[in-house]
């Protein structure tokens, strides 16, 4: 029995591992083959093998005594793309034995296609080796990858794709309060080098919408593969999406411009806060709301002695709830006590009466449509639900651009005060003779 146990562990041993630390061919694993290989300045030829496969296991005494005779000139590595299928993944491994070349550029390996011999072998080292040093006296190569090589160049400007690596991921990313779409790519992917173009078109438009508070984010996986291991990475381009708190999930839309800025922006308004609801305290107010947004809903609450504070503040919480409730609309909030505006007011067909009113406004179109129904939550709603999907009646600003705005001191929160008039004393006046002149 003693035996026969020793045989089958002998067996198993066998069958997992085609090479020991006692051989020149050095054991490459997800941990260290950015190190050993991508961060290297040697010439690296890399095989992919399986265990249980007998290609391989043909191949392991060649590969062995190449391995020996190129120490020292080339390194000789191999990888248990078995035990190791991401690495293998990474580099477009779809059988078993796949030897690659690690030139002067890491991110480009090359496929060898040459015999299976120890001769064959050397060969292509030493050829592949003489072109790098032609290429290097020449000044043809352009150094070798120090692992934080960025994307090759392929057209689109790609000023706010954020490159990320190993050590910069979680101080940028899983530490930030912002939402970040993060593409795991390999220079060599066809798939990856489409996607580029509008990656990066999409990454400037949504930084431009979202403020910033949604970024896009490239990594390479093939030199950054402790983070293509720990999120499961086993095609390219894979898109991840990272939100403060909880785990990644991946992206699974279209690959064009106008898909990703639109899922970047749901993202964003699923994200941020409701809007600011802002007075009407300046013509800046209004100007800068209204540009900067595609709506903005204006409403006229009436005048603070009309209501007091807790009337005033139920409106106010009635605009919040809606601005909360549409918030993926980014449309802007603003409100004006009745009477503050008056020029405004008539330009949006309100003046003078019907308080609270609500306007929504296109400032591009210079356009605006009326809150016909309650000012309540149920009848503000059904005035913006027909404005979303395109429905209701609008009407030209009037004079078509905004009135001149006064400005105006914020209310304060407080209940209004009758002004204070002055006291008359009364005490010297003769009513008598009033009265006689006056008839």
């Amino acid at each position: 029995v003693f035996v026969l146990g020793t045989v089958s562990c002998t067996l198993f041993l066998a069958v997992n591992s085609l090479y020991s630390a006692s051989d020149d061919v050095i054991e490459l694993t997800p941990t260290n083959f950015n190190k050993e290989v991508i961060q290297s300045e040697s010439l690296w030829l890399v095989e992919f093998y399986a265990p249980w496969c007998g290609h391989c296991q043909r191949l392991t005494p060649e590969w062995k005594k190449a391995a020996t005779a190129l120490k020292g000139v080339v390194k000789v590595g191999a990888v248990d793309a078995d035990k190791h299928q991401s690495l293998g993944g990474q580099y477009g491994v779809r059988g078993f034995p796949t030897i690659k070349i690690f030139g002067a550029n890491k991110n480009k390996a090359e496929d060898y296609q040459g015999g299976r011999t120890s001769d064959a072998i050397v060969d292509a080292a030493l050829s592949a080796l003489r072109s790098l040093v032609k290429d290097r006296l020449s000044g043809r190569s352009g150094g070798y990858s120090s692992g934080k090589q960025s994307r090759e160049s392929g057209g689109g400007d790609k000023k706010d794709v954020i490159e990320l690596t190993d050590d910069s991921f979680d101080k940028n990313v899983i530490n930030s309060d912002d939402v970040w779409m993060v593409e795991f790519y390999a220079p060599w992917c066809g798939h990856c080098k489409n996607l580029e173009p509008e990656w990066a078109a999409a990454a400037t438009e949504v930084k431009e919408q979202t403020k910033g508070k949604v970024k896009l984010a490239a990594v390479d996986a093939t030199v950054n593969q402790m983070l293509a291991s720990r999120y499961g990475i086993r095609g390219f381009p894979t898109i991840k999406i990272f939100q403060k708190g909880e785990d990644a999930v991946d992206y699974d839309g279209g690959r064009t411009r106008s898909d990703i800025v639109a899922r970047a922006l749901d993202l964003f308004s699923d994200n941020a806060p409701p809007p600011e609801l802002l007075e009407i305290i300046s013509e800046d107010v209004l100007k800068t709301t209204c540009d900067a947004h595609q709506l903005c809903i204006i409403s006229v609450l009436p005048h603070i002695l009309d209501t007091g504070a807790s009337g005033r503040n139920s409106y106010l919480d009635v605009m919040l709830k809606m601005a909360e409730k549409y918030k993926k609309k980014m449309w802007g909030w603003l409100w004006a006590e009745a009477g503050a505006q008056s020029d405004l007011e008539s330009s949006l067909g309100i003046g003078g009466f019907g308080y609270p009113a609500m306007a929504a406004v296109n400032a591009r179109k210079m356009k605006f449509a009326l809150l016909k129904g309650s000012f309540s939550e149920q009848g503000i709603n059904e005035f913006l639900r027909e404005l979303s999907v395109g429905r209701g009646s609008t009407a030209p600003v009037g004079g078509g651009a905004f009135p001149k705005i006064h400005s105006v001191e914020p209310w304060d929160g407080k209940d209004g005060e009758l002004p204070v008039e002055d006291d008359i004393d009364l005490s010297d006046v003769d009513l008598d003779d009033w009265d006689k002149d006056e008839l």
